[in-house]
């Protein structure tokens, strides 16, 4: 992939991710999700259970932040945090089903929002959806 192609893609998913940050962060006074918590329980729906650690690296955070980020959710019964039976010192965090429906809630809207404003602007959004679907399964690793 040429370089301007590269940077111009880059920049377009920066522009997203600023976009949903402040989406999310204006709907998080309302009683919803914070962007922060949006993306922490996106991540735990894609790689689940996971310990802390690996969440924290997952996000690029300290391990303390994470520690602070699940205790409301948790108290809100959106994520578990649990012992890890086969290290004492680990703990296992999950996303619960009231957690997948607030992430899904959540993040509807701000889906809708966003699709709607790139097929506004003429982006072909359908068909980018069917190439980078068809492109994933192309990218996934086959057996031998």
């Amino acid at each position: 992939m040429d370089d301007d192609l590269a940077d111009l893609l880059h920049r377009v998913v920066f522009l997203l991710g600023e976009a949903a940050r402040r989406r999310a962060d204006s709907a998080g006074g309302a009683g919803g999700l914070s962007y922060s918590q949006m993306r922490l329980l996106g991540t735990l729906e894609d790689i689940q259970p996971v310990t802390q650690h690996q969440l924290a690296q997952a996000l690029s955070v300290s391990d303390p932040a994470i520690s602070r980020a699940l205790r409301p959710l948790e108290t809100a019964g959106l994520v578990q945090v649990r012992q890890d039976p086969e290290h004492a010192r680990r703990r296992l965090v999950t996303i619960t089903e009231v957690g997948s429906k607030a992430f899904r809630d959540n993040g509807k809207p701000l889906y809708d929002e966003l699709r709607a404003a790139l097929l506004e602007a003429g982006f072909p959004y359908e068909q980018y959806l069917r190439d980078t679907a068809r492109l994933a399964r192309l990218l996934e690793p086959r057996d031998p």
